[in-house]
């Protein structure tokens, strides 16, 4: 097993990402799992259910050096994902965001809480408004796109997601 380079988890195409994906997947067998981690009201909480350790484990094995320090950023990934009811490939989270729901209305997220969302520097209130985004999209969401930006939550994914969020939705300047 080699050695894998920790800067690339849950980007585009690096095996962490089917990790996730299949780890996911595999909550649809274990509703008792799922549920569980749908529960925790945090990372904190999450870092206490079974599905959890078993991701960082697959990743562990995988090669991904994934310290005790950046488990909470993991925790925060496998809570979120499972409020995840369909894997959309493809979709950055912040179009999903900006997307209309029907012809001619506007986001799906709000510019003000789109907005909210781009203020917040600690996981921990990151945390709900994400769950939040998660339930406006339906449940629908780019799983490995929103495990990056969580991840790796920092100034550079949120002015990202501020690209594309105002390309797609330019009525919500």
């Amino acid at each position: 097993m080699a050695e894998q380079s920790i800067g690339r988890i849950f980007t585009q195409g690096d095996e962490s990402s089917g990790l996730l994906v299949a780890w996911w997947e595999a909550l649809e067998g274990s509703r008792g799992e799922r549920a569980s981690l749908r529960r925790a009201a945090g990372p904190a909480e999450v870092a206490y259910c079974a599905p959890f350790h078993s991701l960082l484990a697959k990743l562990r094995q995988a090669g991904y050096p994934v310290a005790a320090r950046d488990a909470d950023r993991l925790a925060a990934v496998a809570g979120l994902a499972a409020h995840v009811r369909a894997h959309a490939a493809g979709a950055a989270v912040a179009r999903q965001m900006a997307a209309a729901k029907t012809p001619g209305a506007g986001a799906r997220v709000s510019g003000l809480r789109f907005r909210r969302l781009m203020a917040v520097a600690d996981r921990d209130e990151l945390y709900p408004l994400l769950l939040r985004v998660v339930r406006l999209l339906d449940g629908t969401v780019n799983l490995v796109d929103l495990a990056r930006a969580v991840y790796w939550w920092n100034e550079r994914t949120k002015k990202e997601w501020a690209y594309e969020y105002y390309a797609a939705a330019p009525s919500e300047l």
